[in-house]
């Protein structure tokens, strides 16, 4: 056995995980005080029997609710308007409920209610000012199996258009103090939302499972997510109102997304993800879902160039396609073959729309090329290579 490489690995948060945790959330907010700002979609959520319940529970426990709702994707301008209008207000808690972009608003006005300014200097694309860090206590509900916000120590904001971006707010102490996983919150989540999300959190999982800055620590993780998602993500997608199983199968998948690409880093898919979602109105599991395929090929493909060289990268694609195929596969080369069929299977059988569907066309990729990168893949793929990518998902 080889000796064991250097590795760090961030903080999770306190997670309570599985049906009919969502009850505990009063509680859990009473660590902290009694007003909570809550942070959700502007119609599933607050429409729900489970928002009532909620509700009515944490009156009955004292607590005093404020509450600021997202349409879309969160971006700078939300984020400042929410604090200027709650800074003033004490609140002792911030809550995100929602899928990734509510979980991301709540967690970005969590960090900046303690400072004053917008947040616009802190994010990445413009970094002209570090976070200190402080916040205000934070916890974060899913109710989506996709991004992994609720384990993440980063906050996605979006200013769509032709000069558009998707840029974090990032630090160490942004992980939410706690994650409260309930998978029936996920039973009303509609097939194409479902869909996107799971393919969004598989992508994470297994680009973080190749990645460069891979650990055994996350390799462990990401596997046992791959497991929870061969075994969830079609019955959720076909079942999903009525397959509490499958539900939670996802959930878990996504919330060790969450925590690997935190700790590992993410690939190509990735680094498409964000000009995508920059320059146009897509959702971030649609980026993902569409490009993860040919995204993966392409990675194989350059990888068994030299497959002495590659020869563990190439490795963990077929112990991957192994995992998600649910069949034993005799060579790396079958291994390889079963994921990448695997995905095309999946990726038909969901209908992800294509790039184009949203706007996307011939002219556009060399803007999103300029911006786009390969993260931590385990190769590093050419703009010839990455613009083909691109061109299969037209």
């Amino acid at each position: 056995m080889t000796a064991l490489p250097p590795f760090a690995f961030a903080r999770i948060p306190d997670i309570h995980f599985g049906p009919g945790k969502l009850s505990a959330l009063p509680q859990l907010i009473r660590r902290y005080g009694h007003r909570a700002l809550f942070v959700t979609g502007s119609t599933s959520f607050v429409r729900s029997e489970a928002h009532a319940r909620l509700k009515e529970k944490a009156i009955g426990s004292g607590i005093e609710i404020l509450h600021a709702t997202l349409s879309g994707e969160p971006s700078p301008e939300f984020v400042d308007a929410t604090v200027a209008e709650f800074r003033g207000k004490q609140v002792d808690c911030v809550v995100g409920i929602g899928g990734g972009s509510p979980l991301d608003a709540g967690k970005a006005i969590s960090a900046m209610l303690p400072l004053e300014g917008s947040v616009v200097p802190f994010l990445e694309c413009v970094d002209t000012q570090k976070h200190d860090g402080r916040k205000i206590p934070y916890i974060a509900v899913p109710t989506s199996s996709g991004t992994g916000a609720e384990a993440t120590k980063n906050a996605v904001l979006s200013s769509v258009g032709p000069d558009g971006y998707k840029s974090s707010l990032r630090h160490d102490n942004f992980v939410p103090d706690i994650a409260v996983v309930d998978p029936e919150l996920m039973l009303s989540c509609p097939a194409d939302v479902t869909a996107a999300c799971g393919l969004d959190a598989l992508t994470q999982l297994l680009e973080a499972y190749v990645s460069s800055k891979a650990s055994p620590m996350t390799d462990a993780l990401a596997l046992s997510g791959l497991e929870h998602v061969a075994a969830g993500f079609l019955p959720a997608y076909e079942n999903g109102a009525n397959d509490l199983v499958a539900r939670s199968h996802m959930a878990y998948a996504a919330l060790l997304s969450g925590i690997v690409l935190a700790n590992a880093g993410l690939g190509v898919v990735h680094g498409f993800a964000g000009p995508i979602g920059g320059f146009f109105p897509i959702r971030h599991g649609v980026v993902c879902g569409t490009l993860f395929g040919a995204a993966t090929r392409a990675n194989i493909d350059a990888l068994r160039r030299d497959p002495v060289a590659n020869r563990i990268a190439l490795e963990k694609h077929a112990r991957a396609g192994a995992l998600l195929s649910g069949e034993a596969t005799a060579t790396i080369e079958d291994g390889c073959n079963r994921l990448l069929q695997t995905l095309d299977r999946w990726i038909a059988a969901t209908g992800i729309a294509r790039l184009s569907a949203y706007g996307v066309t011939r002219t556009d990729l060399p803007r999103i090329l300029d911006k786009s990168n390969n993260k931590n893949s385990p190769v590093t793929l050419d703009r010839q290579q990455m613009q083909a990518i691109l061109e299969a998902r037209l």
